[in-house]
């Protein structure tokens, strides 16, 4: 039975979906002392190597002093505002956004999908054996964690080409639904690029209001997309018109800005909610510190270094889909500076992704390691290899050149 058969059913199977290692680790030791084949191009993380913001120094050092204070755990009160704002203009809210309890500072967005679950849990104190969290496969490794800390089953709905890089929502039951506390979702995809329809969210949200769940939107990658910006949940709840309960947004400068070591990322939506995760937040999580918001507080109010940002990635997403697209057919997702690669036709992703290191020099993730297997031994990953387009674009090129080569020489 595959996890999305577990899921329609009203026995689910136990899925263990915390990793052992994290992909990167895993990935080190399957290359082991491998020597490459060509001088190395990493294409593996996702970190952002384009130029940061202009004003990053300057707004750091006009607030450098705050470093010495203890940050407001609720945020300060123009960091709030920014977030508010710029989430107005992004998704069109009407204002409708609370300042006060509807935003929260997160130490990058990371820190929030981690550690919602257990307010999800908490919160919702559901008289149930084992509560679940539900996360799409693959995903990221940050889900799997949460459900784990929270001490919940991860039930995960392998999210491949058939279901549109998505979790099916269809094949939810209402028993599984009535038991979960948490959905996690990202849109544009992480590894995928898939983008979430206005339509998607708002059946989701349907659901997590009928079985009272909260719904996890990580939309890290909202302003990386190809030409159409993707639709945001908070957008789908607020054309819905019943506010924004169970629904929470999250955010961070890590890749809309290239400031991933700031550490500076934000959760909106459910005042309820978010106004009482701060005071679990005030026990047991770090504050964001003042000089990073106030460089958060700019970044948002500037689109210029993000259009910037969001060309970079265009021109070498034209150059992957020139070189690869007559080997592999069109590569180019909807948002989010991945490449998912179906290789099936040259091995698994794991085999393809030693043979290019040791072959060609280039270093990429399996996708296996980025999902997890399900009880009958399938993996939804087994077939792909993500390649990360951060890379500056005349590397980007090389490297492109000599993907598409390998597979030509090899197919």
């Amino acid at each position: 039975m595959t996890s999305n058969e577990a899921a329609g059913a009203n026995s689910q199977a136990k899925v263990q979906a915390l990793p052992d290692a994290n992909p990167f680790q895993r990935l080190a030791a399957l290359l082991g002392d491998t020597r490459p084949g060509a001088d190395p191009i990493i294409l593996t993380i996702g970190e952002p190597q384009h130029a940061l913001p202009l004003f990053t120094a300057e707004v750091l050092m006009e607030n450098l002093g705050d470093f010495r204070r203890y940050p407001p755990i609720e945020g300060t009160p123009v960091f709030r505002a920014a977030i508010a704002s710029w989430l107005d203009r992004r998704y069109g809210l009407g204002n409708t956004i609370d300042k006060d309890k509807g935003v929260l500072p997160l130490n990058g967005s990371r820190e929030g999908l981690s550690f919602g679950a257990i307010a999800a849990r908490d919160q919702l104190a559901k008289d149930v054996a084992r509560p679940a969290v539900i996360l799409p496969n693959p995903f990221y490794q940050t889900y799997a964690a949460a459900a784990h800390i929270a001490g919940a089953e991860a039930v995960l709905l392998d999210s491949d080409a058939a279901t549109g890089f998505l979790p099916d929502l269809d094949k939810l039951s209402p028993e599984l639904l009535d038991r979960t506390i948490a959905f996690y979702v990202a849109s544009p995809a992480n590894p995928q690029g898939a983008v979430a329809s206005l339509a998607y969210w708002q059946q989701l949200i349907r659901l997590a209001r009928k079985h009272a769940f909260f719904i996890f939107a990580d939309e890290c990658y909202s302003e990386i997309y190809r030409e159409t910006p993707p639709p945001g949940v908070l957008e789908a709840a607020h054309a819905m018109g019943e506010g924004y309960g169970r629904v929470i947004a999250l955010n961070s400068l890590s890749k809309r800005s290239n400031l991933a070591g700031l550490r500076c990322g934000f959760a909106a939506g459910d005042p309820d909610f978010l106004s009482r995760w701060v005071k679990f937040r005030g026990l047991a999580a770090p504050q964001v510190p003042m000089p990073a918001q106030a460089v958060a507080v700019r970044a948002y109010a500037d689109e210029a270094h993000v259009i910037e940002n969001r060309r970079l990635y265009n021109e070498k997403y034209a150059i992957a889909e020139a070189l690869l697209n007559p080997v592999l057919g069109p590569v180019t997702p909807e948002g989010g500076f991945f490449l998912w690669l179906d290789v099936s036709r040259w091995g698994s992703g794991i085999a393809v992704t030693q043979r290019l290191w040791s072959e060609a020099g280039l270093k990429v993730i399996p996708g296996a390691y980025l999902a997890m297997s399900g009880p009958d031994g399938s993996n939804p990953g087994d077939r792909y290899i993500r390649i990360s387009l951060c890379a500056p674009v005349g590397l980007t090129r090389e490297a492109m050149e000599r993907l598409a080569k390998w597979l030509g020489d090899n197919a």
